[in-house]
């Protein structure tokens, strides 16, 4: 095991997962037209995520969600995706709606890419040609940059939204006690993989993110060498209402920077 497989262990503490993860069951089954899909981790953990299709030759996104959601909270926003012809497929994270096991740091970088290769490969199989697109908001900011750092070859596109760019500064924010458990360095590394990718990147942040300051949005953005990439900031919003502060603003950018040729 390699030096930063240890530090992200380091993280897999009680005391840390409490503050960081709150996972909760799905109540129900899909809605009309959606799928639950299941997909298998590198340990055999079960893991599922929820799909919302559009047409098979438009844009599909692998969306990784907050940490106190799951994809059934999705239900309701999906059509504002699929209206504008982009497929949306939500992941689960271990112990979060229909996925099993516990959550972990460790778990939430190693299952991305689990993520990544069961959406490819269902994709294929539905013959959705379409091009596929990771989307990572506040936690899954982790697991999409994990994705586009490290496998860009498989995806045509990243967008962070309400992301971290320092994770010590966020545990510390959200109470976890980081300091005592003597992590001094950040173990994640957003920023640090986010200097590597080239590919298209939109990060959008909200105006008054009182969780995730719009200064780790803007270093992201800057960190960012693509040559097309794209910063929107919601005014006026916070990190919980950024999405419905200005539906229209945020739906309208997503879609015109993912559809530009």
């Amino acid at each position: 095991m390699d030096k930063s497989q240890n530090a992200l262990l380091q993280l897999d503490n009680p005391l840390i997962s409490r503050f960081l993860f709150h996972p909760r069951p799905q109540l129900g089954g899909p809605p009309k037209g959606a799928r639950d899909l299941p997909f298998k981790a590198y340990d055999s953990t079960s893991l599922c995520a929820r799909f919302y299709p559009a047409k098979a030759d438009g844009i599909h996104i692998l969306y990784f969600h907050g940490n106190g959601e799951i994809a059934e909270d999705y239900d309701s926003l999906a059509s504002q995706f699929t209206s504008r012809s982009i497929s949306l497929m939500v992941a689960d994270y271990r112990g979060y709606g229909l996925s099993q096991g516990q959550p972990t740091v460790f778990s939430l970088l190693t299952d991305a890419h689990a993520f990544l290769n069961g959406a490819k490969s269902f994709l294929e199989t539905e013959g959705r040609t379409g091009p596929l697109v990771v989307m990572g908001r506040s936690l899954g900011s982790a697991p999409a940059l994990e994705i586009a750092a490290n496998v860009p070859e498989s995806i045509q596109g990243l967008v962070i939204e309400s992301g971290f760019a320092d994770s010590i500064d966020l545990f510390e924010r959200i109470g976890a006690p980081v300091a005592m458990l003597g992590i001094k360095q950040d173990p994640v590394g957003n920023l640090k993989k986010m200097a590597s990718v080239n590919l298209p990147t939109l990060v959008i942040h909200a105006q008054y993110d009182h969780i995730i300051p719009f200064s780790h949005g803007q270093a992201l953005f800057d960190a960012c060498p693509s040559p097309r990439k794209l910063f929107y900031e919601v005014p006026g919003a916070n990190h919980n209402d950024i999405f419905f502060v200005d539906m229209a603003g945020y739906m309208n950018t997503l879609q015109n920077f993912l559809q530009a040729k």
